[in-house]
């Protein structure tokens, strides 16, 4: 597991890095993602051969981590019952939002569906 750790902590120090080094407009973890995503495929593909019962290091470290995963949400949580008058004040623009973002998050979703639907030849209509 401190393989697997160490593989995923020095994904997202390359990813800080290489922004930082690069000066990309690209947040730092969404390249160490990329990385590591890179890592994982080349990995996958030296092991292609060996047939081993084991899980992999870094699935390993990213299941022990994700038993924690709500832990990240307690400061979220803490600062929104901080700022309850906050939210009171604004909660009809809070509300709107919410609303207007869920209807355009499921319109863009049905929108790019249909779209890979009909360019992939299987539309039925």
């Amino acid at each position: 597991m401190l393989f697997g750790l160490f593989v995923l902590l020095a994904c997202q120090l390359l990813g800080e890095a290489l922004v930082r080094l690069l000066d990309v407009p690209v947040p730092g973890p969404v390249l160490g993602i990329l990385l590591l995503f890179g890592y994982l495929a080349v990995a996958d593909r030296l092991k292609a051969g060996a047939a081993s019962g084991r899980e992999a290091p870094v699935g390993k470290a990213a299941d022990g981590l994700l038993g924690f995963l709500g832990l990240l949400f307690v400061p979220a949580g803490v600062g929104v019952a901080q700022s309850s008058d906050l939210i009171l004040a604004n909660g009809v623009g809070i509300v709107s939002v919410l609303v207007l973002s869920t209807l355009a998050t499921l319109l863009a979703t049905v929108a790019t569906f249909r779209l890979l639907r009909r360019l992939s030849g299987k539309d039925a209509a």
